[in-house]
């Protein structure tokens, strides 16, 4: 069923607030994908915070005229589900994992920061670490010094004889574990 004038330009103008929020697009080709397994990627996507849409292409390409994303504009061609996060990795995360999984979807580009990524780009955009795990690593590498230096002054107080409650005052917190 097509879409009416007025139908195309509410299309146009949703996809065009996504990418405008978005860092990330990725276009995978979704020939012979089972109503259910798009279903359960569509779910994935969800819980990352991933939007996945199936557009007409021709109304894609209007949508993300302007954007940073318009340099995937030549490669929009043949049956293509769209994935735009706000996260820098969660749509390419979402998309190569199922794809992983599911021989029939199949990764085609994608776009961050104005440039144009290629399959490799997308699976290494995807491996990258998510925002939360690096702050934790972060964390855990700038609490390492001063944790490491209170269990050095605890064994130097106890050393000298400044007894147990010396020892015990300045036990250093445990280290958080990263992800």
């Amino acid at each position: 069923m097509s879409l009416n004038r007025s139908e195309k330009q509410a299309v146009i103008d949703e996809v065009t607030g996504l990418a405008a929020k978005a860092q990330t697009l990725v276009m995978a080709e979704y020939r012979g994908i089972t109503v259910a397994d798009m279903t359960k990627l569509r779910s994935q996507a969800r819980d990352k915070g991933v939007t996945l849409s199936v557009l007409k292409n021709t109304l894609a390409r209007r949508a993300v005229a302007g954007s940073a994303f318009e340099v995937l504009s030549d490669q929009m061609t043949g049956p293509l589900i769209y994935g735009f996060s706000i996260d820098a990795v969660a749509a390419a995360k979402v998309v190569a994992d199922f794809a992983k999984t599911n021989d029939k979807l199949v990764i085609r580009a994608g776009a961050f920061g104005g440039k144009t990524l290629d399959v490799n780009g997308v699976k290494q955009l995807a491996n990258i670490p998510s925002k939360d795990v690096l702050l934790a690593q972060l964390c855990g590498l700038l609490m390492s010094p001063i944790s490491r230096t209170a269990a050095v002054l605890a064994a130097l107080a106890a050393k000298r004889g400044g007894g147990e409650e010396a020892a015990e005052a300045a036990e250093p917190a445990p280290e958080p574990a990263a992800a």
